[in-house]
């Protein structure tokens, strides 16, 4: 079965515009990567690269020695697809937004107000922020999509095991997509420095998730500390 023809992508032609100011972050960032001192980055061949995280600190070892690293191959052993008998529960709710340029990513944090939650097995999981990468992180068959949105929810129950669940949502280019045009004016005019705007009032339901099929498997933090237990849902 060739899961990658079962996957309906959503298909954004603003998804062009958000490649592109990805791409440009991660060429900034490398630029001002010692004058920062941060503490990991992205480049494969820096000491501070994706495949030396499990050294830089002992308590981000997860990143080297882990054994339920993300991202995967979404046709990985690991996964299942769930179909409509086992419903993704959200109920989401328009609330104020904080739009942010962190450097390495965009992020899209909601505050000072409930943005809602997800069921997922009976345990609730509030929504704190979206955002993006670019390309994706998740595969499916080997293929990279041209955007991947990670919406990021706690567990309200702070002694449960697995207190992050991750939804993400896989892009293609194509016809405009609501929730990235409306963002899409402040992502521009942020494209050049770190910062942090208000944007108002955003609607999570804009985001197009089906949650009637899709990929669920329990991985990790895709950056450190690479911390395993999350639930990561990927939309179809």
């Amino acid at each position: 079965m060739n899961t990658k023809q079962q996957t309906k992508p959503n298909f954004v032609s603003a998804c062009l515009i958000f490649t592109f100011l990805f791409l440009s972050y991660s060429a900034s960032v490398s630029a001002d990567e010692e004058e920062i001192e941060r503490e990991f980055d992205y480049l494969e061949n820096s000491e501070k690269g994706p495949s030396h995280w499990g050294d830089l600190k002992m308590e981000w070892s997860a990143c080297k020695n882990g054994v339920l690293q993300s991202p995967v191959d979404l046709s990985s052993q690991r996964v299942k697809i769930v179909n409509k008998a086992g419903e993704l529960k959200k109920t989401y709710k328009p609330c104020d937004a904080i739009l942010r340029n962190r450097g390495h990513d965009i992020s899209l944090k909601w505050h000072n107000c409930d943005a809602g939650l997800i069921n997922i097995n009976g345990t609730e999981y509030s929504l704190q922020q979206v955002h993006w990468h670019s390309p994706s992180e998740h595969t499916i068959n080997g293929a990279r999509y041209a955007l991947e949105l990670h919406m990021v929810h706690h567990s309200t129950d702070p002694n449960f095991n697995h207190s992050v669940a991750v939804i993400g949502l896989l892009y293609k280019l194509g016809a405009p997509d609501a929730f990235l045009s409306k963002l899409i004016t402040n992502v521009t005019s942020m494209a050049d420095e770190k910062q942090e705007r208000e944007v108002g009032v955003i609607d999570p339901n804009m985001i197009g998730i089906d949650g009637k099929k899709y990929y669920r498997y329990i991985g990790s933090l895709t950056v450190p500390p690479c911390t395993e237990g999350v639930i990561w849902t990927m939309s179809r």
